[in-house]
């Protein structure tokens, strides 16, 4: 993954191509070239009797440079960045600023590819720099101003029900908490900790839980409860994040005047009435990593939401 700052000032994670994918999409290509230039080829030698030694090499080098430049120039103005080869193992190319290749890019990458991909001197160049280069650029790109990116990436795994809300004993904290100093990249983080937190084995869970939630406490206020798992906090965290932002975008909306409004004014979370927890509320367990199923299990010491003033081994101690 790579962070792409756009004209908007906008932050995107955008996945760069894997240097296997890049070639099996060069290779594929390079043989539609090849059979496009020996069809041509075999073309203009029929029709050499006609034309002289000068006229041939001319049209010989014509159709080089249309099929070598121009494919790839046309394809990926055309399609915004993709050739066929691209296209099969869904890549693309943009601009370094996260925009579509224009044609001037595209027909930078091609001239320069037709000495990098085609000759033995610039081959090797190429395969150094796509190797050394963070993003994988060849030399066409280096001049460019481009890069390849991943369509198709592998689907990100959803979040488990139990994160997506606010714990119940942290509702009260959630009516106060200040979430606007939290950065893309340690939300992103906490976020990635509890999609995976089934997959990690408990010494791991707890390691990694306590770091990440360290993380966040500095850039969250006020700190949680003493003896709040880490899990809880950072699910806490979140939500709180998600339904103020969701909060904010629905404000920039006209909404019809029955309409009830969501979250309370100032940002603050609206909690639910007593006695009424939200679908999906904290069960215990589902702190220790057991799946919140609807059957009953043991709670351990410390794993469990705690009270104020009891943290348990794997409770969160916010810094006084």
């Amino acid at each position: 993954m790579t962070e792409v700052v756009t004209g908007e000032a906008v932050v995107l994670d955008v996945p760069c191509a894997r240097f296997p994918s890049r070639i099996a999409a060069l290779l594929i290509d390079l043989l539609i070239q090849v059979v496009l230039l020996v069809g041509a080829v075999v073309a203009v030698v029929r029709s050499a009797d006609h034309m002289s030694a000068a006229t041939t090499t001319a049209v010989l080098l014509s159709c080089y440079v249309v099929i070598v430049v121009g494919y790839s120039a046309t394809f990926e103005t055309l399609t915004r960045g993709k050739t066929p080869g691209k296209m099969v193992f869904g890549l693309r190319v943009i601009s370094d600023d996260g925009g579509p290749v224009r044609f001037r890019q595209a027909l930078v990458r091609a001239l320069v590819g037709a000495i990098e991909i085609w000759s033995f001197l610039g081959a090797p160049i190429g395969l150094i720099t796509s190797i050394v280069s963070a993003k994988g650029k060849r030399l066409g790109d280096m001049f460019a101003g481009t890069y390849v990116i991943q369509e198709r990436a592998p689907r990100r795994p959803e979040l488990p029900p139990m994160f997506a809300v606010i714990p119940p004993p942290l509702l009260g904290w959630a009516q106060v908490a200040q979430t606007s100093r939290l950065s893309d990249q340690t939300a992103e983080a906490a976020s990635s900790y509890l999609r995976r937190f089934y997959e990690l084995t408990p010494a791991a869970r707890d390691g990694l839980g306590l770091r990440i939630a360290s993380a966040v406490v500095a850039q969250v206020s006020p700190p949680p409860p003493p003896g709040t798992p880490p899990a809880a906090y950072l699910a806490a965290v979140l939500a709180v994040r998600r339904a103020r932002e969701h909060a904010r975008l629905a404000s920039q909306q006209p909404e019809p005047a029955s309409t009830a409004a969501g979250p309370a004014s100032g940002g603050a979370w609206a909690a639910p009435a007593p006695g009424a927890p939200p679908a999906g509320a904290w069960t215990p367990g589902d702190a220790a990593g057991r799946p919140s199923n609807g059957e009953s299990a043991p709670t351990q010491p410390g794993r469990d939401l705690a009270s104020p003033g009891q943290p348990g081994p794997a409770g969160f101690a916010p810094p006084a």
